[in-house]
């Protein structure tokens, strides 16, 4: 042990966790959300999170904060995929005291509704489409932000979209995955070229179509290929109309 290290020349600080989950819901990317039933910021949504207990990693006092602070199910929270994001360190980001948080992000298929009363700091919990997630409390608003572009990102390179459809789908309603989180129009017969040409992405169900209205033939059937990651990467438009 060094004996000239002093630790009280250090100011003390707090450690703690947010999460951005995602899901698509009608349609529309979702962000689950939690109003404070606290200050600072009392009323106002917010990222579930909390402060790290001395004893546990950022990892498990995030599923901790997110199964207490929503009503999700431990269960429920302990399979979840949590990616770690970054970490915020600005000095005034919580009018408490110097707080540094670690933020995690996951997008998940098929989240059921959260408990109508929450725990901890939180008196709510909810779904909110991400284009209706303004006035966030701390500084939020960046997380989430940082996390849809990150989550943005990873449709670019793995197969996570599948998730999002039925165990058997159209390229059009694959397509339609994708539109909602990267906020885009595609090109269709674009878009239905690059899947069908990136190995192990999807695999057709032979025999099966699907009516997807109008007048037109039935839509030919796909389910999840074995790919995990996407070689060469589906890349989202660098310019295109929004939707």
């Amino acid at each position: 042990m060094n004996t000239a290290y002093d630790p009280r020349a250090f100011e003390p600080f707090a450690v703690t966790v947010d999460l951005a989950v995602f899901t698509v819901r009608a349609g529309a990317l979702h962000v689950l959300l939690i109003r404070r039933g606290r200050e600072p910021y009392a009323g106002a949504w917010a990222l579930p999170g909390g402060f790290i207990l001395p004893r546990e990693s950022a990892e498990t006092a995030a599923r901790r904060e997110l199964a207490e602070e929503t009503g999700l199910s431990p269960g429920l929270v302990a399979d979840l995929h949590l990616e770690q994001l970054r970490t915020y360190s600005e000095p005034d980001r919580d009018p408490r005291m110097r707080v540094v948080s670690v933020a995690f992000t996951a997008l998940v298929p098929d989240m059921p509704e959260p408990a109508a009363e929450g725990g901890g700091d939180a008196d709510r919990a909810r779904w909110v489409p991400v284009d209706r997630a303004a006035g966030l409390a701390f500084d939020h608003a960046v997380i989430l932000a940082d996390a849809r572009s990150r989550v943005g990102s990873k449709l670019e390179y793995t197969c996570l979209a599948t998730a999002f459809c039925p165990p058997e789908f159209t390229l059009g309603e694959l397509q339609a995955v994708y539109e909602t989180v990267w906020d885009t129009a595609l090109d269709r017969p674009n878009f239905r070229r690059k899947v069908l040409a990136t190995p192990g992405f999807v695999e057709a169900v032979p025999g099966a179509a699907r009516l997807t209205g109008g007048r037109g033939k039935p839509a030919a059937l796909y389910r999840p290929g074995p790919a995990t990651a996407l070689h060469p990467p589906l890349l989202r438009p660098t310019e295109g109309p929004p939707r």
